[in-house]
């Protein structure tokens, strides 16, 4: 009865609004009507100019609407962990405003090691609440590019190596997000997933591992959120610009998964104008030029999708029906957010955004040693505290490329250190790692290096206990958009360093800052590990309360950590398969990227994927297993045996079964979920649902999706290393 009353009242709207538009009402300007009788009345006012404006950038961050009609321009600006600093409307410098200064959340491989989807979903709503309050109608991001090797650049930007966790953990942070009229720009569309010659290397990679392992995310991100926008790739994609990729664009997204938003080119990812005219592009942004016409030869109005297209149009080599398609898109997209009734007006540095990013890095933070249980930290059994590296003061929200941002205030960790502990804190730098430049490595100065390194391991000598902090940066070369990192290892020294403290102090706890996995040659030597991506403004306070115990850790890796750079499974295969050879990029282990290499092939990693400790112990019952409604539904009673409360991941991978005849991985990711806080002896009943369809395999043969007949094993584990549990259920 309620479906029918919904269903007739979205028709006599549709009635309505199509009689409003055959007496010549202005639907589109009425926001009670439905979005595609809106679309339809306002196509139907515009000229073809006018058609033509709405598809190319009219500044370095806007599109223009049609003033004549009241129609609004888009607002777009950088995600996805803050609202970029507003920057002047025809250049990249900085507008200098001082009412710009925003919250910087955790970065989103934070955000994947909470495996909490509420988390996200409170991250997305926060986060796009300081877009809408800065009058921003596209954020640009999440992003879900696979982290195929530990040394991309930006990989702290995506969710990680596995396409079902990445997937899920990005449709919470879209819906809430574009719930409050904020339209999320899912990114790189696809296969981006290095920074070297990003803008000229063309990816071959095999039908079954482009549908299993690189769409896999974004096609959740459609299905599930509807995602308002997307963000196309520089990379080639079968010897085509991914920004205007007929086979990807049209076939793949729009048709094949009926999607219906905007496809937005990343900024000077279109490179002709046929391509952009027939391939699926929606809207140009940032190609070549930095000004108006009288700064540069090269105007908004030559743009590839302006005059170009409409001169296409009018000699009649492109139908109108596809300048139409575009244009309804980005009408659809204005109506769901700058001519939305609904979008929040938002608000910016208020407490509330704070207290989520600290909760979202207080369960980021990964705890992946703890030898003799030196954490929780008792300060009482130590005098002097010694802090050391230069990640303890040093501003990790700039830096890194369009993600920088522009804060209000941060909490650095040693801050939160003396806050906590006062007196008992010394600090020594360290090391040196030079400017966070986008484009080159700053030169570093050897002699003021050794006498960072000379003081550090000076004051070390007066310390009982040692707190490290370094890792990564968003310097070029590190963590940082246009460039891939040049080793696995740690830099500017920092590996050395730490070997040299751990000598002098044993009581030695390291805490990293990264995007990335790194090699630790001297891990055996210190105490204690903790890995904490970025953590945004509230870094200090979230690290000292987990740290403290105030908080219990329960991060677990989107990623896994090799013992040394050539366990991972494209380097077998030579530059080939990375970075490449002649602008093109093999991705030749196939399906087979991270745990799904080291669990088939026993590869023995330094801490696996889902990996990460606890301050308490979870016991794990019998878990059950039914069939219903398409799904395949496991429970399963988890005890925490501990005596401090706090939350488990449960994870689930499944293996197909034997008789399969084509290659599968040993473990595939297949269900999570994270408890509720747990008190001391406290038990809860994890239910997780698989739909069945996630069990299929993509078979190259039929170009679609098959699930194999048979028995399937689910393996209940706290890793993909260790499993508790297993059940069986058969597929028929």
């Amino acid at each position: 009865m309620i479906t029918r009353s919904i269903k007739k009242a979205s028709l006599m709207a549709a009635a309505m609004a199509l009689t409003a538009l055959q007496s010549g009402a202005q639907t589109y300007l009425n926001p009670n009507a439905p979005i595609e009788a809106r679309v339809q009345d306002a196509l139907s006012r515009m000229t073809t100019h006018e058609k033509i404006k709405l598809l190319h950038a009219q500044s370095k961050f806007t599109s223009a609407g049609v003033p004549r009609l009241g129609i609004r321009q888009l607002n777009m600006d950088d995600g996805p962990h803050g609202v970029r600093e507003e920057l002047e409307w025809n250049t990249w410098s900085p507008a200098r405003w001082t009412n710009d200064s925003i919250v910087a959340f955790p970065s989103l491989t934070c955000l994947a090691s909470t495996w909490n989807r509420d988390l996200s979903s409170a991250y997305g709503n926060a986060v796009s609440e300081e877009f809408a309050f800065r009058g921003k109608d596209i954020m640009l991001g999440p992003g879900v590019n696979i982290q195929r090797t530990p040394l991309n650049g930006r990989a702290f930007e995506y969710m990680g190596e596995d396409p079902y966790l990445a997937g899920e953990m990005v449709v919470p942070y879209i819906q809430a997000a574009q719930r409050n009229g904020v339209a999320c720009c899912l990114k790189h569309f696809v296969l981006n997933d290095q920074e070297i010659d990003r803008f000229s290397v063309n990816v071959n990679v095999s039908e079954r591992a482009m549908n299993e392992i690189y769409l896999e995310p974004f096609k959740r991100a459609v299905e599930k959120a509807n995602v308002w926008t997307i963000m196309g790739s520089y990379n080639l994609w079968n010897g085509v610009h991914c920004c205007h990729n007929d086979a990807l664009l049209n076939g793949i997204l729009k048709k094949g998964w009926n999607w219906d938003g905007a496809l937005v080119s990343d900024w000077g990812g279109t490179t002709n104008t046929w391509e952009a005219a027939t391939g699926g592009l929606d809207i140009e942004m940032g190609t070549y030029t930095d000004g108006k016409t009288k700064e540069s030869e090269f105007t908004y109005d030559d743009y590839y999708l302006a005059n170009p297209f409409e001169k296409l149009i009018e000699e009649g080599k492109v139908p109108m029906s596809v300048l139409d398609e575009k244009a309804s898109r980005v009408l659809r997209t204005i109506f769901r957010t700058a001519m939305n009734p609904k979008k929040v007006i938002g608000s910016q540095c208020s407490e509330a955004h704070y207290d989520v990013c600290r909760q979202v890095g207080e369960e980021g933070i990964v705890l992946l040693k703890n030898e003799k249980n030196i954490l929780p930290l008792d300060a009482s059994k130590y005098q002097k505290i010694l802090v050391v590296g230069e990640n303890a003061t040093r501003s990790l929200t700039q830096g890194g490329g369009s993600s920088e941002l522009k804060t209000l205030r941060d909490v650095s960790p040693l801050e939160a250190f003396q806050t906590l502990y006062g007196d008992k804190i010394d600090y020594a730098q360290g090391y040196y790692s030079g400017r966070a430049i986008y484009d080159h490595v700053d030169r570093i100065d050897p002699e003021k290096q050794a006498t960072l390194k000379a003081e550090a391991l000076n004051k070390a000598k007066s310390a009982d206990l040692i707190i490290f902090v370094g890792g990564l940066n968003k310097n070029h070369r590190q963590d940082c958009e246009n460039g891939d990192r040049e080793s696995y290892d740690l830099s500017y020294g920092q590996n050395e360093l730490i070997a040299e403290l751990a000598k002098i102090q044993k009581n030695t706890i390291v805490v990293t800052f990264g995007g990335n996995p790194y090699a630790m040659p001297w891990l055996n030597q210190v105490k204690a590990l903790a890995h904490c991506w970025y953590l945004g403004s509230e870094a200090g306070t979230a690290l000292t309360n987990v740290l403290s115990g105030k908080v219990c850790p329960s991060g677990k890796l989107p990623v896994t950590f090799a013992q040394k750079y050539e366990d991972y499974p494209y380097v077998a295969f030579g530059a080939e398969a990375y970075p490449g050879v002649n602008k093109q990029v093999y991705y030749k282990e196939d399906i087979f990227v991270g745990y799904r290499h080291f669990t088939t092939n026993n590869v023995k990693p330094l801490f696996p994927f889902g990996y990460g400790l606890s301050y308490t112990t979870f016991s794990y019952g019998k878990p059950t297993v039914k069939q219903e409604n398409g799904n395949v539904v496991v429970s399963v009673e988890v005890t925490n045996q501990g005596k401090m409360a706090g939350k488990e991941v449960v994870q689930i991978y499944a293996t197909a079964p034997l008789l399969s005849n084509i290659p599968r991985a040993a473990k595939e990711l297949k269900g999570f979920a994270k408890t509720r806080t747990l008190q001391p002896g406290e038990t809860e009943i994890v239910r997780i649902s698989i739909p069945k369809d996630d069990l299929r395999h993509y078979d190259e043969n039929t170009h679609g999706w098959a699930l194999t007949k048979g028995i399937y094993t689910l393996q209940v584990g706290t890793n993909v290393n260790d499993i508790r549990r297993c059940v069986t259920t058969t597929i028929d």
